[in-house]
């Protein structure tokens, strides 16, 4: 047991209680040891109480204290009350283990895949964090040797002009690069998705413009993945595609969704989805911008990021040599 230090006026004391560690600091060392006795008391009966909470009483109480908080909440409520109803559900937290969590994502890669694994198994660890570190209900977390699942390797899949041009066909759009107020709600589809092309902004992004969020060839973006807003250049044809829906796109990213992928099963083109253009994006704007713009202009915070989207193939990385 360590005993109380005196740091100038000060004394500093620090004990741990079945691995819950606490400190303080106070004016005199018998201060500090009626603390010490107060703590070990306290440590000892939260300890005891949570013996029999279940992992999901974790997973309830981390969705109303900590979820509820976050612009991802749906996902994770959602989530959090499969884990409830999971096998992990009805293990209480005195006996919970790295064995309960690995039998629990083999169990979920039957029926998913390794990244959303992946995705759960933080969400899981940092409940179990929390429930360490504030809500003293463990004193090691169960996850910390978990191995999480390899990841697939990243999407490398380019949109050819032909692609863009039969998914403009199948939404009623011209691919002759004609302006004009869109008629409908399907060539709005086509309008975002040829906005995308040119400035890698997600749908949920692109959806969400105002009139007033673009002032000349920059978008601001108010709200973005990160929860931080972003500025984005324009290029010139994405200025000319926004002066055609000066008020906004006017779809949701729902309906966007639904109508993307009908366009694209209607022409006849597999394997792409939405999100790829995002990819094009970037491939494309590589070639006119160094990395730091580029990375600023995506809303990337780490360079590395940019590997995952930047898909250029080696005949194009040849030409530039």
């Amino acid at each position: 047991m360590s005993a109380p230090v005196k740091d100038g006026q000060r004394w500093r004391h620090r004990i741990m209680v079945k691995g819950v560690r606490a400190s303080g600091t106070f004016d005199t060392k018998a201060a500090a040891l009626k603390w010490e006795t107060q703590q070990r008391i306290r440590l000892s009966s939260d300890i005891q109480a949570s013996a029999n909470l279940t992992c999901a009483d974790a997973f309830r109480r981390y969705e109303t204290q900590v979820s509820r908080k976050k612009r991802g909440f749906k996902w994770e409520a959602g989530r959090l009350a499969a884990m409830a109803a999971s096998s992990l559900g009805s293990v209480t937290m005195r006996d919970i283990s790295a064995s309960h969590i690995a039998a629990w994502r083999d169990e979920r890669l039957r029926s998913v895949q390794g990244g959303t694994v992946t995705r759960e198994m933080n969400l899981l660890s940092h409940v179990f964090s929390v429930a360490r570190k504030e809500w003293k209900w463990l004193t090691t977390s169960p996850t910390t040797d978990v191995a999480r699942p390899k990841a697939k390797p990243h999407r490398d899949r380019r949109i050819s002009q032909d692609e863009i041009d039969r998914i403009c066909i199948a939404l009623n759009w011209p691919t002759d690069g004609s302006l004009f107020v869109p008629e409908n709600k399907k060539q709005r589809i086509a309008l975002v998705f040829l906005f995308a092309i040119e400035t890698a902004m997600r749908a949920g992004e692109i959806c969400g413009l105002k009139a007033d969020d673009v002032k000349g060839r920059v978008a601001r973006l108010r709200m973005t993945k990160n929860g931080l807003p972003r500025n984005v250049p324009l290029t010139q044809r994405a200025a000319d595609i926004w002066s055609m829906v000066p008020d906004g796109f006017g779809v949701t990213t729902a309906s966007l969704d639904s109508m993307f992928r009908t366009a694209r099963d209607r022409a006849c083109i597999e394997g792409l989805t939405f999100h790829d253009s995002r990819h094009e994006a970037i491939t494309r704007l590589a070639g006119k911008l160094n990395m730091l713009d580029l990375a600023r202009m995506v809303g990337h915070h780490d360079i590395k990021q940019l590997q995952t989207y930047y898909n250029a193939s080696a005949e194009d990385i040849a030409q530039k040599l």
